[in-house]
């Protein structure tokens, strides 16, 4: 028996990868005309996928990452960072066209601005390979763009006896949707952050906006930043306060929520120590620049 199966399963994170070049310590964000200096910055991988890959191998979960990476010359510098995180490989599609995606993100305290690129199709060579993988009990959806490139992926994943998650991940082009929610049928656990929720419930007070969402998904763990979590699950619903901790980076910190989530409610865990854990690996990450690099210390 593989240490996956031992622990209920084996996780999917299916996505892009982005190279994130991560400017912090701003004195404001930048404005047309201006130039402002950062006091830091950093290169790491990014993208939900590969961080909450990241954070779900730390967890001692067998953990596979199912992406596109490129082979350009910016992905080929970056790509020993694949290999360091514990992370199985045996998915990853390296195409010419699937990169460079490359994120900018900019820190002013715990606001934060991103610019980012994505590099031909979503849908990697491996996928149908990948779920059908005899370890694999759950596949994660690292932003809903992913859904929607890959029409029909919940229901794949689905007629292979896997669990489905889904990270929205804000997308101007994509939260509004209208097809939004007819489009998530049949995931099992909802992974939104507040402003998220927000406008899909159209209600910015979380209890009200969890509410709305525990009807369309049999899980809801809604992200808070420094207020904790939410989480709806059992016809109830709790809230969890955040550890204070010093803050360097945000980035990648809701996907670090998700892996420690999913770590704990594939174990069975009752739902405090689902959120628990979540925030827990949330508020771990935000103390290092990139949302995978606290990992390596």
């Amino acid at each position: 028996m593989t240490s996956g199966q031992a622990r209920g399963g084996a996780v999917l994170s299916l996505g892009r990868i982005y190279c994130d070049l991560i400017f912090t310590g701003l004195p404001a964000m930048p404005r047309l005309g201006r130039e402002v200096f950062a006091e830091g910055m950093t290169l790491s991988l990014g993208g939900g996928a590969f961080i909450t890959a990241a954070h779900s191998a730390a967890h001692g979960r067998t953990t596979a990452l199912v992406a596109r990476f490129g082979t350009d010359a910016l992905s080929a510098a970056m790509e020993p960072q694949l290999a360091i995180q514990g992370i199985d490989l045996r998915f990853l599609d390296r195409h010419p066209e699937a990169g460079p995606q490359v994120t900018v993100a900019m820190i002013e305290g715990e606001e934060r601005a991103f610019l980012s690129r994505r590099a031909g199709k979503a849908e990697p060579a491996t996928l149908e390979a990948a779920l059908a993988w005899s370890e694999a009990r759950h596949l994660h959806i690292a932003e809903y763009a992913t859904l929607v490139e890959m029409p029909g992926i919940v229901e794949r994943a689905k007629a292979r006896g896997l669990t489905v998650s889904l990270d929205p991940s804000w997308d101007d082009t994509l939260i509004r949707d209208p097809q939004f929610l007819d489009r998530c049928a049949g995931i099992d656990v909802f992974l939104p952050n507040l402003e998220e929720a927000s406008v899909l419930a159209g209600a910015a007070e979380p209890r009200r906006a969890i509410a709305f969402l525990a009807e369309h998904f049999p899980v809801v763990a809604l992200k808070l930043g420094a207020d904790g979590g939410m989480l709806s699950m059992d016809q109830e619903i709790l809230t969890l306060p955040a550890p204070q901790v010093a803050v360097v980076d945000t980035t990648g910190a809701g996907d670090a929520f998700n892996a420690g989530f999913l770590d704990a409610w594939l174990d069975g865990r009752p739902a405090g120590e689902c959120l628990s854990a979540a925030i827990d690996a949330g508020s771990r990450s935000v103390q290092a620049a990139g949302g995978a690099s606290v990992l390596a210390r």
